[in-house]
């Protein structure tokens, strides 16, 4: 998970509008980020869907991780992804480039 988590930070966490100029997370002790927190699940799920289809991966993202996320409604409905606040939904393509990129060799 090491490779990922650094590849991440390297290359979404740079780019993260919670990070400083020099790309160092700005989210207080009392903040979690959705990224780092549900890292392993998101590579799992990518690793196991059986699919290249960004399209599965979010919807079982949704289904995993979303539907047992605090901040989504019994609904369905989450004011942060609704947003684009979530950094999961934010930075999903870059995440999933980026762990496709460690799986390949590439980062």
């Amino acid at each position: 998970m090491q490779k990922y988590q650094k590849a991440i930070k390297e290359n979404v966490c740079a780019i993260c509008v919670d990070s400083d100029e020099n790309g160092n997370c700005t989210l207080t002790a009392d903040e979690t980020c959705a990224v780092i927190h549900y890292l392993p699940q998101i590579v799992d799920i990518i690793h196991n869907s059986g699919t290249d289809d960004i399209q599965i991966y979010k919807e079982k993202i949704n289904e995993t991780i979303c539907s047992n996320c605090k901040t989504q409604e019994n609904s369905g409905y989450c004011h942060l992804r609704e947003d684009v606040n979530c950094s999961v939904e934010r930075y999903f393509r870059f995440i999933v480039e980026t762990i496709q990129n460690v799986d390949e060799g590439i980062i």
